[in-house]
């Protein structure tokens, strides 16, 4: 019953987490085809960006895969996916705006940006060891044993919740960093705004799945944990 409990929390997660995916592939495909009125690439939008926030020494870089674009603040680098990089669809220009808003995050010492840097490390273990600690007392049954590794297994992913709770403002804030900043440096035309809008928004919610599946599973486990 209760590794029954456990597949539904993940099907239901899965569910939910497929669904954020779909409508992030679905409007970046959708507004990829669009090209932006400004004729500006990814990266060229990126660099005017970011020059004119002060951050000439953060460096702009291409990378393969799709939808792989990110920020290293370890190294100062806006990584955007070669077809971000190169092309000037609305969808492009959208992405390399967010991921300029991460830069100005850490160069602003922006505090969530911070808490979440600070929580990785602790992430990477929890990550790692409640999933072997849950299985265990799931195996050792309802005994006292049992619970004491599922609880053990629940504080170590209340770390993995946490991580998810401090990304959402992060991305949240970068997103709204890169529509004002496009619109103020007037590189979209008011129809070209609502497109970004929409990848904007796609994106943020599978950050917002990702922290309800979290919680989901946090929940199953501290049912887990009390049941006698």
């Amino acid at each position: 019953m209760f590794f029954g409990g456990y597949i539904l929390v993940m099907i239901v997660g899965a569910l939910i987490s497929g669904a954020a995916a779909l409508w992030v592939r679905s409007s970046y495909s959708k507004y990829s085809k669009q090209m932006s009125a400004s004729g500006l690439s990814g990266a060229q939008v990126a660099r005017m960006i970011l020059d004119r926030n002060g951050l000439s020494n953060v460096r702009v870089e291409p990378v393969a895969g799709q939808l792989t674009d990110h920020y290293d603040p370890s190294s100062k680098t806006v990584r955007l996916s070669e077809g971000n990089f190169a092309k000037s669809s609305i969808a492009a220009v959208s992405v390399s705006a967010h991921e300029c808003g991460h830069a100005i995050q850490d160069a602003s010492g922006y505090l969530p940006m911070k808490l979440r840097a600070g929580l990785f490390p602790i992430v990477s273990f929890s990550s790692q060891v409640w999933v072997p600690l849950f299985f265990v007392g799931i195996f050792m049954g309802a005994s006292g044993a049992g619970q004491l590794f599922i609880q053990i297994a629940a504080i170590l992913f209340m770390a993995v919740l946490a991580f998810h709770v401090v990304t959402l403002p992060v991305e949240i804030n970068a997103s709204t960093r890169a529509y004002g900043l496009l619109n103020r440096y007037g590189v979209l035309s008011s129809r070209e705004a609502d497109g970004t809008r929409r990848v904007l928004t796609a994106a943020a919610f599978t950050y917002i799945a990702a922290a309800l599946t979290a919680l989901l599973t946090l929940l199953y486990l501290l049912f887990l944990s009390q049941n006698d």
